[in-house]
């Protein structure tokens, strides 16, 4: 009998001190999408982004200690859409993690859940750094970004189906704040519909098909390809003919060409944070949109 209630008693001590199941480690490819784990995944994550908004994600650097984070993985939820063509697929191949490989349920595109924008009919040099899936930069729609939201909150129940209603229950609760902050973001950019504006590089137009507002022109003469003098007086010229109200620059984009084309054209520049981390304000994804709107709206004053 005493056997019996020593090992009834030795059972119950092994389950309570059982450590808890290991968060899920994330490797974010981008800030945004390291935020919104962190949103969705709770205590239960542990995310990591590769990369911070003051970065151009086009063009990053393959490094060990990347490769380090993408073999201890459990899920890797970048842009896709090609945005991280340069680099992700050789991290992925590097590592050797078969969780998260293309095709598993550890490999997340938030571009796969959405619809993207400027898809091409075919795609050469000559016409620059155009993705041929379609413009990647969704993060600056919120209705993009909800769409994202449901579809990771889903692969995270898929992967940690023990937590499935614990992060089924995160995503209705961000899914209520962020529809209740979309709707206050709308009423406030309001004054920004067919607002003309310069762009340094074409990674806008979700956001501006968000807010009806319209692209002028680019610094850019064509995705990726540094403007050259000659471009940049046929563009002051062209701006004197039809006025834009602001130019646009992403805060990890060189400010020389935006800094240059607001003086000779007379218009102000507009530093955006693009990602969370782009500003001291922008320090989760909803600063990030109320840091985006106020930033645009105060740019027409």
């Amino acid at each position: 009998m005493r056997f019996r209630v020593n090992l009834a008693f030795l059972v119950l001590v092994s389950v309570v001190s059982a450590p808890a199941s290991a968060a899920l480690k994330v490797f974010a490819c981008e800030p945004e999408w390291d935020a919104l784990a962190r949103e969705l995944g709770g205590d239960n994550v542990k995310s990591e982004s590769a990369t911070t908004a003051l970065q151009d994600v086009h063009r990053i650097e393959a490094r060990p200690s990347l490769i380090a984070k993408v073999r201890s993985a459990n899920l890797l939820v970048c842009t896709g859409a090609d945005l991280e063509v340069g680099w992700l697929p050789m991290l992925v191949r590097q590592a050797g993690n078969s969780d998260v490989q293309p095709g598993k349920p550890g490999y997340f595109l938030a571009a796969d859940s959405v619809e993207r924008l400027e898809v091409p009919a075919s795609v050469d040099r000559s016409m620059g750094d155009v993705h041929p899936f379609g413009n990647p930069h969704i993060q600056l729609d919120p209705h993009r970004v909800a769409e994202v939201a449901t579809a990771l909150a889903q692969r995270l129940g898929q992967l940690d189906p023990v937590n499935a209603a614990y992060y089924s229950s995160r995503h209705t609760e961000f899914a209520k704040r962020w529809d209740e902050a979309t709707k206050r973001w709308e009423l406030r950019a309001a004054p920004l519909k067919g607002v003309q504006v310069v762009v340094q590089h074409r990674s806008w137009s979700y956001l501006f098909n968000w807010l009806h507002m319209q692209e002028a022109a680019a610094i850019e003469p064509k995705p990726g390809v540094p403007p050259s003098a000659g471009y940049l007086s046929e563009l002051k010229a062209r701006l004197a003919a039809h006025p834009a109200r602001f130019i646009i620059r992403a805060a990890y984009q060189d400010p020389k060409a935006a800094s240059w084309l607001a003086k000779e054209a007379n218009i102000p520049v507009v530093e955006l944070p693009y990602s969370v981390g782009g500003s001291d304000k922008a320090t989760d994804l909803f600063a990030l949109f109320d840091e985006t709107v106020d930033r645009l709206v105060g740019g027409l004053k």
